[in-house]
């Protein structure tokens, strides 16, 4: 892509995502992803009431009269945005693929945190870290994520979600806000998941494509695995071959859901022909 058509692209995106960020999402961004933590603020004498275990007892011995520490709620977040890069976000049968989809959610993300005065990072993974771009704040580097969303290309095509989330849990020191955004077409990865949710605040985005669900019935065609290059054949005139493909979606889709609630992480499913605004609304307010 030439710098000319970047700026253009990226220009876009901002202008799109960024309003949307600002005239939607701000409200429902700030009471869903509030600081989680405390932070001492100051010292006032103790009033009856007041919690006997934060008195200070440092102050109270100078002053001869009981202290209490002031605890505040911590507003500014860490948030990280767990980018999946592998070949299966390359799919897509409607007017976008996963990988767009993917770009947009990210980018109204990025303007949403900044605009709650948060740091934002990016983890890209595939089968192993990509790329991992620090936390930090302003419009600046925004605009840098976003030129990483749309010309970032892996190295690997395949997936890892448990590696990621491995990587997020021992790399990732202070407690952060973390968006994992992917297909979730993988599998095992339930234990790296409930121990990430432990350390983080982990919610997952799911992003798929309608076609994914269930095959047409368009005769004998040729399919290609995204992550591994192989190609088989398949007949979509046989309606066996039609129903076992789509009863191993429902069945797989069920078990993500369910292994999301198992964990305790807040998701949602977005669709790639789908308005996914309505989507993030529904998962914000479900968490204020």
């Amino acid at each position: 892509m030439e710098a000319t058509d970047l700026l253009k692209k990226v220009r876009q995106i901002e202008i799109k995502t960024r309003g949307l960020s600002a005239n939607i999402f701000a409200g429902e961004y700030h009471s869903a992803f509030k600081g989680r933590g405390m932070t001492f603020s100051e010292v006032r004498e103790y009033q009856y009431g007041d919690d006997i275990r934060n008195i200070d007892w440092n102050v109270t011995a100078r002053f001869n009269h009981p202290y209490i520490k002031i605890f505040e709620e911590e507003r500014e977040l860490t948030v990280l945005l767990m980018i999946d890069v592998s070949g299966s976000r390359e799919f897509g049968t409607s007017y976008k693929f996963k990988k767009n989809v993917i770009t947009e959610i990210a980018a109204v993300l990025a303007f949403s945190a900044i605009q709650n005065n948060d740091k934002i990072g990016v983890i890209f993974f595939s089968d192993r870290i990509e790329k991992f771009i620090p936390p930090k704040k302003g419009r600046k580097h925004i605009l840098h994520i976003i030129r990483e969303f749309i010309t970032f290309t892996p190295e690997h095509r395949e997936t890892n979600i448990s590696e990621a989330l491995k990587y997020l849990t021992n790399a990732i020191k202070k407690r952060c806000t973390t968006f994992v955004i992917s297909d979730f077409i993988d599998d095992d990865f339930e234990d790296a998941l409930k121990i990430a949710n432990q350390k983080h605040d982990v919610v997952a985005l799911k992003v798929f494509d309608k076609r994914e669900t269930e095959i047409p019935s368009i005769g004998m065609i040729k399919l290609k695995d995204a992550e591994t290059g192989e190609y088989y054949w398949a007949d979509t005139s046989n309606r066996a071959v039609r129903e076992s493909y789509n009863k191993w979606w429902r069945e797989t889709d069920d078990a993500t859901r369910r292994l999301f609630s198992k964990c305790g992480v807040d998701n949602v499913s977005v669709s790639t022909d789908e308005d996914y605004v309505k989507a993030l609304i529904s998962l914000f307010k479900k968490r204020i």
